[in-house]
């Protein structure tokens, strides 16, 4: 199955949409996007619609809604979890401005303090 990304205001994921791989391809039975694209919008309609990937191998990151697609990165992009976060250029995933410490024991973020913190057990 493919899955595809509808692109709303703000560049905004609205929905992703489930579409059967036989229904991607060419006359050659290559998967090609704009076909998909061209089922959904005889399905449900013109808007924006981009492919997504479960593993990534395209646009960074499965989409989400609420994620937003980034256009000169061709990626998409999750929620930004806290305002002191940084998006990793690389992978497009949000990242904290002090590593997760590595010492086995669970922690939580703290924004008032930018750092983590123990977690109580």
């Amino acid at each position: 199955m493919a899955h595809f990304a509808k692109i709303g205001l703000n560049n905004e994921i609205i929905s992703v949409e489930v579409v059967d791989n036989n229904d991607l391809l060419d006359s050659n039975n290559n998967e090609v996007e704009s076909i998909g694209i061209e089922f959904l919008t005889q399905l449900c309609g013109w808007a924006i619609w981009k492919q997504t990937s479960y593993n990534g191998t395209f646009r960074k990151n499965y989409a989400g809604i609420g994620y937003t697609y980034d256009g000169a990165r061709d990626a998409f992009i999750p929620p930004q979890p806290f305002n002191s976060w940084i998006l990793n250029e690389d992978t497009c995933q949000w990242e904290s401005p002090t590593p997760y410490p590595d010492d086995d024991k669970d922690y939580t973020w703290d924004e008032d303090i930018t750092n983590w913190v123990a977690a109580v057990e």
